[in-house]
């Protein structure tokens, strides 16, 4: 590891309980930001009204208003998402209604692109909607450092991610397994500063909204990694910082979806390498079939959004 990022992980690496949400409190008094809390869902419904209902009465009171404004933004639910989300207290956002001239692409990275369009906060949290027994610190958390520290622009959550291996069984090293398996690798060898990171690729992360406008956005799973390398490039190292919020547990993907899911963050990483020769963008997999293995073939994800700072509604919002 270098020198540099042992350094990080001394000067940028927090607990959660670091910051009491107290101080956070008094921290927003004094410099007026405002935070607004982004869940993109996708059939969600099971997880997303309890994850909206924590938020509310923990982090949007009277006492607590740590919290100025929080939207799911549904992709396309075809389940009653919104309809949940909306009854446990958040503004739904479909992701179609948000800049009409531009026909929306499939993909977490571009809802999350079309939702600074739909926020106003300074500060911009984003968590996954599919989270269980969530905890409000995992907002407070990696809010916290831009609240208390100017020089902080981007706060990646870090946590423990067990994975279930039966009816009430975890195995507590066992999450994440494209992190580990690509991920990790290709920070390690193509970005080494960003080596410190327990979490590159995890979904619960806070930025300012002056850095998040001036990025472009991979619209599928890239997004995560998209974002933490340009993040790196725009700001540096020391502007980077991550906090430890305990545990996540969610819905895991089957293989052949991690699959999809580590071309795609391959590509990403690709694109930041070279705008040379490129792989071709498509993935071959198999089903075992009644007269053997199957291949079915899908498109990598490799659209790309501009930064926001680039899409004339955006700049037109921003100057009224």
């Amino acid at each position: 590891m270098l020198e540099e990022v042992e350094r990080w992980l001394r000067g940028r690496s927090w607990s959660a309980a670091d910051r009491p949400l107290e101080q956070l409190l008094e921290a927003k008094r004094q410099t007026g930001r405002t935070v607004s809390v982004v869940l993109p869902a996708l059939d969600e419904e099971a997880t997303v009204g309890a994850i909206v209902t924590t938020i509310r009465d923990t982090l949007m009171t009277d006492a607590a208003a740590l919290v100025d404004e929080l939207v799911v933004l549904d992709s396309g639910s075809t389940d009653r998402t919104a309809e949940v989300a909306a009854a446990a207290g958040a503004r739904v956002v479909h992701r179609d209604s948000i800049l009409l001239r531009l026909p929306a692409l499939p993909g977490k990275g571009e809802v999350l692109w079309r939702s600074l369009l739909a926020t106003s906060g300074d500060i911009i949290c984003f968590i996954d909607a599919d989270l269980r027994e969530f905890s409000s610190t995992f907002v407070s958390g990696i809010v916290g450092p831009l609240l208390t520290d100017p020089d902080i622009q981007f706060v990646k959550a870090m946590y423990d991610r067990p994975l279930e291996t039966g009816p009430g069984g975890l195995d507590a090293g066992q999450g994440g397994r494209v992190t580990e398996l690509v991920a990790r690798p290709l920070l390690n060898l193509h970005w080494p500063q960003l080596a410190g990171f327990v979490q590159p690729l995890g979904g619960e992360y806070a930025a300012r909204r002056s850095l998040l406008e001036r990025l472009p956005f991979p619209v599928g799973y890239g997004v995560e990694l998209g974002l933490l390398v340009d993040a790196l490039h725009t700001v540096g190292l020391d502007a980077l910082a991550q906090v430890d919020v305990g545990v996540r547990k969610h819905r895991h993907q089957d293989g052949q979806a991690l699959g999809r899911m580590a071309a795609a963050i391959y590509r990403t990483a690709q694109l930041r390498l070279t705008r040379g020769h490129l792989v071709r963008p498509r993935l071959t997999q198999f089903d075992r079939g009644e007269q053997g293995f199957i291949p079915h073939t899908t498109d990598v994800d490799t659209e790309e959004r501009p930064p926001m700072t680039e899409i004339p509604e955006y700049a037109a919002r921003r100057a009224a």
